[in-house]
């Protein structure tokens, strides 16, 4: 098999435009993912039990079907309810909604591992029921699950490639268009593959300096 990487690499200008959409996608979405878990984990744990139960079944639904039908949803179904959303709206929106419903899970397995004197012990200083999550409860229960946060917020990143499907101009989406230009899938598809690896590698790491200095003040 002869490869020749020039045919695709000097499409580059698209290469780079599918990366940046894909980093600002992630950029956007996963911040709002981690605060929507965070959400989800309070309600679960604190809210009106009506609230609970809808909360209950949002991330029983988000957590047990497919990335893609999410998408697809929220892309190819909504207009039927007179809702459209551009490609790039509907890949944050479905990130944000898949991202928060195992983040919640997450968190609140966190918060569930607090030790009850901990909590007395705020009780004792006449902190509120939101004080006490925040300030006391929150943030060790994240360090405890970050690593399995880590791991979701990349799959979550890694997870966009199907996007494309919708027409949303990241990686995935540039790669099957250089494979239509030049022929060359094999070569388009390694290039694609090394991109998500250095994406994944370097957003793990970020991830990792982030979260001691911003989220555990340390």
């Amino acid at each position: 098999m002869d490869l020749d990487f020039a045919a695709v690499l000097g499409l580059w200008p698209m290469l780079l435009k599918g990366l940046l959409l894909t980093v600002a996608l992630s950029a956007v979405a996963l911040p709002l993912g981690l605060v929507a878990g965070i959400a989800a984990a309070w309600v679960r744990l604190h809210g009106h039990p009506a609230l609970r139960a809808v909360v209950a079944a949002y991330v029983e639904l988000f957590r047990n079907t497919p990335f893609i039908i999410q998408l697809f949803f929220l892309f190819f179904g909504l207009p039927s309810l007179g809702v459209r959303l551009s490609p790039a709206l509907a890949s944050v929106i479905a990130m944000v909604l898949n991202l928060g419903a195992y983040a919640g899970e997450m968190v609140r397995a966190g918060v569930d591992a607090t030790p009850r004197g901990q909590i007395e012990a705020a009780q004792s200083l006449a902190l509120n029921r939101w004080q006490i999550f925040t300030r006391v409860v929150l943030p060790p229960a994240l360090r405890r699950v970050w690593p399995a946060l880590v791991g979701q917020m990349i799959l979550v990143m890694l997870g966009s490639a199907v996007c494309g499907q919708i027409s949303t101009e990241e990686v995935s989406y540039a790669a099957n268009l250089i494979s239509s230009r030049t022929f060359r899938s094999f070569e388009s598809y390694i290039v694609v593959t090394l991109i998500y690896l250095g994406l994944a590698v370097l957003m793990r790491q970020l991830l990792n300096w982030i979260g001691p200095r911003l989220i555990f003040g340390r």
